[in-house]
């Protein structure tokens, strides 16, 4: 955004921190999804509000020719959820969500246990892909690949879901 003074160069004005509301307003859901389903139910709100921290920080360098705004947001919380693991010692190997919400239904418990077995790579593609719904191409967006990449990951990690879980995962 620029204003101009009579006789002055254009001037690149302040961005407000309403206008970043605004902004980032409409994708909280899908952020608040993602973070839930890599970092937990506990943890949660941290993941979010150090992604509102980072993004605030990081919104002046925003570049549309690059992505849209929810990829953009959602490559933020992803990598603040895996930093948020890597401080945590020891690393957890269980479901990323709360077993307890889960205890209805035990076949979702073996569907999260095997989706913690993958890679971090392959975990997040089908967390962006099967569980927000997002179409292949913002998700090779959000993790900074290429569409096909994002095809042979999502393939590989039904592969493996196949291999622990008995059935197909699609």
């Amino acid at each position: 955004m620029e204003t101009t003074l009579t006789g002055a160069k254009p001037v690149k004005r302040a961005i407000g921190a309403g206008d970043f509301t605004e902004w980032v307003t409409p994708h909280l859901p899908a952020m608040r999804r993602l973070a839930l389903r890599m970092s937990g139910a506990s943890d949660r709100d941290d993941v979010i509000q150090e992604s509102l921290a980072a993004a605030w920080r990081k919104w002046s360098s925003y570049d549309a020719t690059r992505g849209t705004p929810p990829s953009w947001l959602l490559a933020i919380v992803a990598d603040q959820a895996r930093k948020l693991q890597r401080r945590r010692l020891p690393i957890p190997t269980r479901s990323p969500l709360d077993d307890a919400a889960l205890a209805d239904h035990p076949a979702d418990i073996d569907l999260e246990r095997a989706i913690a077995t993958l890679a971090a790579r392959q975990r997040l593609a089908v967390e962006l892909y099967y569980f927000l719904g997002l179409p292949v191409a913002e998700v090779a967006a959000t993790m900074t690949c290429s569409v096909g990449t994002v095809k042979a990951t999502l393939s590989q990690a039904r592969a493996r879901l196949h291999d622990e879980l008995g059935t197909e995962f699609r």
